[in-house]
């Protein structure tokens, strides 16, 4: 049981060294966007993040509900 707690731990710190690598050490230390939209392949296949797909969608068709104006 001991064996495999300090096994995890050891992973989740190795992990944390490289993320800490990342931020630290790489120019501009960010992550790249892992939205769909952001995403070369998914634009070159006509994939949009869903919220476009739905507003696309309901721009289509007239029986569609519309939004309350607050």
């Amino acid at each position: 049981m001991i064996e495999t707690l300090l096994i995890s731990t050891l992973i989740i710190a190795i992990a944390m060294v490289f993320f800490l690598v990342r931020v630290l050490f790489v120019k501009r230390g960010e992550f790249k966007s892992q939205h769909i939209h952001d995403s070369e392949a998914m634009k070159e296949r006509g994939i949009h993040c869903v919220m476009d797909q739905d507003r696309e969608l309901r721009a289509k068709s007239r029986f569609t509900v519309s939004e309350r104006n607050n």
